[in-house]
């Protein structure tokens, strides 16, 4: 990979387009933009990419087409869709035919940001450390160990990956399916039974749970969501 993370932008509202590649350039990532699906599904399976930005509505090949083949070639190229359509039906088949994330348009520069970041930093794209905030303790990630005032635990690469999901949508709901999406990396969530999801969070909340306030919330038959 070259220095600067190479980023496939497929949008075909033009405006659209060359202002999230503007967003990237700012942030020090070398955008590459495509109008059409077809375009970008021979580059995507040709060429080295850090991140795959998708749009869902294509003309011709549309996004979840170019994602459900992206995935078929066996490539582990983080996909980010980007969708006009905000139902959790819409989400559900973006998440199922492998996209890693999703952003509803509109979108806020801040909250694409933000996304990219994680996406590029969980792939590796990015070796910078990743440290973060869970209520009273310092996560990090790259060392997989929580600490506050003195005090360390340690923790698993997924009790980490499952702490970084969840503080990437502080104050948002995370679906048991989602995770199971992106932390277990699986293409089939629907099919995998989510009490697995609560076992890990449950072991979490132990080792992060000193005074009998978890950080995680439980939201009854929705997921979970960082307090």
């Amino acid at each position: 990979m070259a220095d600067k993370p190479r980023i496939l932008v497929v949008e075909d509202e033009a405006n659209i387009r060359e202002g999230v590649c503007d967003v990237l350039a700012f942030h020090g990532y070398s955008p590459e933009p495509v109008a059409d699906g077809e375009s970008a599904l021979r580059r995507a399976l040709s060429e080295e990419y850090a991140l795959l930005i998708l749009d869902v509505m294509l003309p011709g090949m549309n996004g979840l087409e170019v994602c459900s083949k992206v995935r078929a070639g066996q490539r582990e190229l983080p996909i980010l869709m980007l969708t006009a359509k905000g139902s959790e039906d819409d989400v559900v088949e973006g998440f199922r035919v492998g996209a890693d994330d999703y952003v509803c348009k509109p979108f806020s520069v801040r909250e694409l940001s933000a996304r990219v970041k994680v996406l590029l930093k969980r792939s590796g794209a990015l070796s910078e450390q990743v440290a973060f905030s869970v209520g009273p303790w310092t996560v990090d990630a790259s060392r997989n160990k929580a600490s506050r005032q003195g005090e360390e635990v340690e923790l698993s690469p997924r009790e980490s990956a499952i702490l970084l999901l969840l503080c990437s949508e502080r104050g948002r709901i995370v679906s048991r399916r989602r995770l199971l999406s992106q932390v277990w990396k699986l293409n089939n969530p629907d099919q995998i039974e989510t009490r697995t999801v609560d076992m890990h969070v449950a072991k979490l909340r132990k080792k992060i749970d000193r005074d009998g306030s978890s950080p995680i919330e439980t939201v009854r038959g929705q997921g979970y969501r960082l307090s």
